[in-house]
């Protein structure tokens, strides 16, 4: 069944053209995500499929009877109301229906008739189509899940982060059937990631998303639709199928453009011999050498952002805390902490939300003091450090103009240097696009843009804030790139647990009361070992850091030997991973033969998607037993 359809959607604003003649459609059970870098249109085309907003050209169609939901990327609710309040005028139609059926309940039982047992029905009807039927047993769950357990703060009192997480909170607790999501997953913790994966894996789920969470893409995502040069390719599949489809498509298009090149070459001798007799096989040979160069000259001219900038030399000292506490009314961040940091480190950071992650780095960085201890840095260390709140940019200010109050020549490695234009074009900002404001910018650019801030100061200890929320994949790649190279301490605060499992060595864990655990290793290889723990029934303790251990990392327990019944389940396993790989690549074959049976298309993608749910879920399990037996 078909929720809603778009046709020939087109958007510009002023000269630039964000999309034009898009057309796209989603069907119940459809879990699309669409992916493209800052700037190419996806909240617009969000906010035009949600009627918040008007394309130049084309038209929208949602289904009668069809309940659409919209998380919008920065959701407005700057008004004076408690949680509380807003929550009950928010689901007033779902409260309105409940107190309709309550009514109805009571007039059944005390004057039973035909009209009253009518009402009842209608009233039943209702609860039903709203899913009213347990509304506040799920509003205290939702709530409480999302981490929303003040409900008496005012609304204008929350932080972006709160909001979104309360918009998100209402969203599902409204259960329509189409949701349209513009990043989820920023402002989340990684427990409320996970919890909310599952939650959209399930069957009865429609949505449309923008996300750069690659793992959530992976896990969630039976369709992706990418935007790639103003033109829209739908990919039957999740985040690994796409990017497999992608890579042969961009191939082939190489292929055709270098045939085209060569071709050219030759039509452009006979050009040049000027043909005198104009003949009609003539101007359609010239005809097709115009079609012939427009193809050779089709490549993508895409900005790289190569970055190797000279960093400032460090010393034998780096970083050292010795026995911090800080403490908030009502929150303990840390007690009697202390760590020395070593040349090189990357250590990944995660914890709910709340638990003082975001204090630690302000700590760290002189931002903050701590209530008791010290902190010491070596004199050559010299901080980049990014913020989850980021900084406020001058809206009337050129974009180049940013950067050249900072510096106007960029020192490189190896005694090179940029100006402030190449830094640019080296963070994908075109010369075109330099000379635009501030206030044109995506929410992605103005990142982007804010984070070559950092690092143009040349800095040898990178401290990132959840520096991945609204930036693009494509940007995310090669940002995992330069930091994958750099030869300076880094810690990175992120619920990405892509990029943690890229980048980091070993994991500070904030269990909040102010406990830190350090784990050696990836965040996969932190999961896994949690799970083991909870199966095994060994309490997460023995991970924890000692606090007054300076520079020590925690190791994971040694190897158990399978029981029995872990052996049995073991080899069961992988001949089940065995048969649905095969059945995945028989399906793959198939879709790529040519079949143009859509409806068999769609089954086979289904399928497909269903397969990959039930391979990730079995290798995971996988690995815990290979882990136990080492």
């Amino acid at each position: 069944m078909n929720f809603l359809s778009a046709e020939n959607l087109a958007k510009s604003f002023g000269e630039r053209v964000l999309f034009d003649g898009i057309s796209l459609g989603l069907n119940r059970g459809d879990k699309m995500a669409m992916v493209a870098a800052n700037g190419a249109g996806k909240t617009s085309i969000l906010r035009i499929l949600a009627g918040k907003d008007s394309p130049d050209e084309g038209k929208v169609a949602l289904r009668k009877g069809i309940r659409l939901g919209f998380l919008e990327q920065d959701p407005v609710m700057d008004t004076d109301v408690t949680v509380s309040e807003y929550v009950k005028s928010v689901g007033s139609d779902v409260l309105g229906v409940i107190r309709e059926y309550k009514e109805a309940l009571e007039g059944q039982m005390s004057n039973h008739s035909p009209e009253t047992e009518k009402a009842l029905v209608l009233a039943s009807a209702k609860m039903d189509h709203l899913h009213a039927w347990d509304y506040e047993r799920r509003m205290i769950q939702i709530l409480d899940r999302f981490n929303i357990t003040n409900l008496e703060q005012k609304i204008n009192t929350l932080s972006g982060g709160q909001k979104k997480r309360l918009a998100l909170s209402l969203l599902l607790l409204d259960s329509p059937d189409l949701l349209l999501l513009d990043e989820p997953t920023n402002h989340l913790d990684i427990n409320m990631i996970e919890w909310l994966e599952k939650y959209l894996q399930q069957a009865n789920i429609t949505f449309l998303m923008v996300t750069h969470d690659r793992y959530f893409l992976d896990r969630v995502c039976n369709r992706i639709l990418e935007i790639s040069d103003a033109k829209l390719f739908l990919h039957l599949g999740n985040y690994s199928y796409f990017l497999e489809k992608k890579s042969q498509r961009e191939a082939a298009e190489t292929t055709e453009i270098e045939k085209a090149g060569k071709l050219m070459k030759s039509e452009l001798e006979w050009m040049r011999r000027m043909p005198k007799a104009r003949t009609t096989k003539s101007k359609s040979r010239i005809d097709a050498f115009y079609e012939t160069k427009d193809k050779a000259n089709s490549g993508k001219k895409t900005s790289e952002l190569k970055l190797d900038i000279k960093m400032n030399r460090m010393g034998g000292k780096i970083l050292e805390l010795r026995k911090i506490s800080k403490s908030y009314p009502g929150i303990k961040i840390l007690e009697n902490f202390s760590y020395s940091f070593l040349r090189g480190e990357r250590i990944g950071i995660i914890g709910q939300n709340g638990v003082g992650k975001s204090s630690f780095l302000n700590l760290i960085t002189g931002n903050d003091i701590p209530d008791s201890g010290s902190i010491d840095s070596g004199e050559t260390i010299v901080f980049g450090f990014y913020k989850q709140d980021g900084i406020i940019l001058d809206n009337d200010k050129r974009v180049i103009d940013v950067v050249k109050d900072i510096a106007e020549v960029i020192m490189l490695n190896e005694g090179k240097s940029l100006t402030a234009s190449q830094f640019l074009q080296h963070f994908m900002f075109p010369p075109e696009m330099q000379y635009s404001y501030v206030s044109k910018l995506s929410g992605g650019e103005r990142r982007r843009l804010y984070l070559l801030t950092v690092l143009i100061k040349n800095p040898n200890f990178l401290i990132l804030d959840e520096p991945t929320n609204d930036l693009d994949i494509i940007t995310l790649n090669k940002i995992e790139e330069f930091l994958s190279g750099f030869g300076g301490c880094l810690i990175l605060a992120t619920h990405d647990r892509y990029f943690l499992d890229k980048l980091v060595d070993h994991i500070f864990v904030f269990e909040g009361d102010g406990k830190i655990s350090d784990f050696t290793g990836s965040y996969s290889e932190y999961r896994l070992w949690k799970e083991a723990q909870t199966e095994v029934d060994k309490p997460a303790a023995v991970i924890q850091k000692s606090t007054e251990t300076t520079g020590v990392k925690a190791n994971p327990p040694e190897k158990r030997k399978h029981s029995f019944k872990e052996k049995q389940e073991y080899e069961k396993l992988e001949k089940e991973i065995g048969s649905l790989e095969k059945e995945k690549s028989d399906l793959e074959k198939i879709l790529n033969s040519g079949e143009n049976d859509y409806s068999k298309l769609q089954e086979m993608a289904t399928r497909i998607a269903e397969i990959i749910s039930l391979l990730d879920e079995k290798e995971l399990r996988w690995i815990e037993l290979d882990e136990i037996s080492g």
